[in-house]
């Protein structure tokens, strides 16, 4: 296991200059490099953050650090600064940011008089925060590149950076009311005597922008059935479908159609806030592969059923809760209920997905790419390598693309080295607390006090492990543990799914999964808002899932107690 003391001698990446190389804003805390005091303070890994190449450092400093301190500090939210960024290695960390007491006491007094009218007209303000991201969107996926200069291309570039900033203030700013929201209608719920596993059920069941691009990738490997296509799909690896396609007169007529969903679903990747990653639009390989395990799904309107039976879901539930309570009790419920309702943030946390953090990044991918091929590098994707102050001078002939080729080499190494070193990298560092304050990295991230109490104690057994109870029922099958999207198509129906946690790209494996399990995430995380939609069993926030269970163990998932048992090794 690295050790915090092997992370502080690491100075990051080669040539790396923290001077030069972290410029951005920040409101409480800049991104940094692990420093020695900081082992007084409590860091957790995140899944959704991406691997830490040089570009990636872009959504470090304008997400992580300014987007989740500015509007925490707008809000303002009562017990949290934020977040603060750090990276060991080209892995991130993260903490919340506390705030004294007596500055608790004014947030909470100021945020009692703003959040009302902001859950009032919360529909109004998405609709209108969503239209300005996507005229942004479109306005840097379709804007002309070819034949611009490198400067040219960087002052594109510049602009698409403050685009991006502002998407991150955008999802920030409505993401902590939304949750202080929920999170008081959850408090509610249990004082009520309300099962808790039946919270999250009252606010499912609402359909997002990803589930119309899970619709369409449906309806696409539906029309791919008993056809030529569809053949060619399940003979070959997802790498080698989209050529075997083009090769194929029969195919023609589905990979056009195939060709017209990337244009309207094809900006986002498999990975989040990942420049290192290509959309869709640009490598159809992971989406392919997506397509690929429907088509092995026995049921084509898996799909609709389930969604079908999330809304009825709902409601029954909604009728039993209210059949419990007295009449009292039922006018609180049905208020702080509407409330929920009207903005929901279960339902808001995978539409936002969508536009923010499954897209906003590209742009700058996109115009990196371009200033690299422009500049005549043997492979554009290595400008990923550079730091975007680095990519500013030699856009604009401050420095040689000749003096940065072995610095890149040298990083491409250091990035490989420690890719391979995931699982030797600790799930937490520093002093762990005995409860954590900020919602988000208790709801989203699943630090939980149960949580925190194994990272503490380090007590973890070979054959059962426990976390967050996110989706109940009962499901026991081979374990397949995934390191990232990009291997959904190994999945076989009745697998127990193990991974570090989930994003909507993974959606399409519930359908044939038996149950889910993962390292991180809260009862608000997207593998715990999809396995209540599809009925699937599901743990969360167990933190030690992909370390300990192997890929083919044989494995129970109980989803209504929080409890996974390995009953034989692979």
């Amino acid at each position: 296991m690295v050790t915090f003391e092997e992370i502080l001698k690491d100075k990051g990446y080669p040539g790396f200059d923290p001077s030069k190389h972290i410029d951005a804003r920040w409101a409480a805390d800049k991104l940094s490099l692990f420093r020695p005091e900081d082992a007084e303070r409590f860091w957790f890994m995140g899944f959704q953050w991406p691997r830490a190449c040089p570009l990636n450092f872009v959504w470090l400093e304008d997400g992580f650090a300014w987007g989740t301190q500015f509007a925490a500090n707008n809000m303002p939210l009562p017990p949290s600064n934020g977040l603060a960024p750090r990276v060991a290695g080209i892995h991130v960390y993260g903490s919340d940011i506390p705030v004294s007491a007596w500055e608790m006491q004014t947030r909470g007094a100021r945020v009692g008089k703003t959040l009302p009218t902001f859950l009032q007209d919360f529909p109004a303000v998405w609709n209108d925060r969503r239209d300005e991201i996507m005229a942004g969107l479109r306005h840097f996926e379709t804007c002309e590149l070819n034949g611009k200069s490198p400067a040219e291309l960087w002052q594109i570039m510049h602009d698409a950076r403050a685009f991006h900033v502002r998407a991150w203030e955008i999802h920030f700013e409505l993401m902590y009311p939304l949750t202080a929201n929920y999170l008081g209608f959850y408090g509610l719920c249990k004082e009520l005597g309300l099962p808790a596993a039946d919270i999250p059920k009252y606010l499912q069941g609402y359909e997002t922008q990803p589930m119309r691009s899970d619709r369409e990738m449906w309806k696409l490997a539906n029309e791919a059935r008993s056809s030529e296509a569809g053949r060619l799909i399940a003979a070959n690896e997802p790498q080698q479908i989209y050529d075997a396609l083009q090769a194929s007169s029969s195919a023609a007529g589905w990979l056009k159609r195939f060709d017209v969903f990337l244009q309207e679903y094809g900006h986002r990747c498999g990975t989040v806030v990942d420049v290192s990653s290509p959309p869709w639009i640009e490598d159809p390989s992971a989406c392919l592969g997506i397509i690929k395990s429907l088509l092995q799904s026995e049921d084509p309107y898996a799909f609709e059923k389930s969604l079908a039976a999330a809304v009825e879901e709902r409601e029954t539930k909604i009728d039993q809760a209210r059949s419990k309570l007295t009449k009292q009790e039922q006018e609180a419920f049905d208020q702080a209920l509407k409330s929920c309702q009207h903005a929901n943030f279960a339902w808001w946390n995978d539409d936002h997905n969508w536009y923010i953090d499954m897209r906003c990044t590209l742009p700058i991918r996109r115009i990196a790419l371009a200033i690299g091929g422009a500049l005549g590098f043997n492979d554009p994707q290595d400008i990923v390598f550079l730091f975007y102050s680095e990519i500013r001078d030699l856009a604009n002939g401050r420095t040689s693309l000749k003096s940065l080729t072995p610095l890149i080499r040298d990083r491409k190494d250091y990035y490989a080295h420690w890719g391979a070193r995931r699982q030797e990298m600790p799930n937490v560092l520093g002093k762990v607390p005995e409860t954590i304050t900020d919602p988000v990295v208790i709801e989203i991230f699943g630090i939980t006090d149960e949580f925190l109490e194994l990272m503490r104690t380090g007590k973890k057994s070979a054959t059962r492990l426990t976390g967050v109870a996110a989706s109940p029922g009962k499901a026991r099958g081979p374990a397949r543990v995934l390191r990232s999207p990009d291997e959904l198509h190994r999945i076989q129906k009745g697998d127990i799914l193990v991974c570090e946690g989930t994003t909507p790209t993974w959606t399409p494996a519930f359908t044939k999964i038996a149950g889910c399990v993962c390292d991180l995430g809260g009862t608000l995380t997207h593998a715990s808002v999809v396995s209540r939609e599809y009925r699937v069993p599901c743990i969360v926030g167990t933190g030690l899932a992909t370390r300990s269970i192997r890929d083919g163990d044989e494995v129970t998932v109980d989803g209504d107690q929080g409890v996974v048992t390995v009953h034989r090794a692979a």
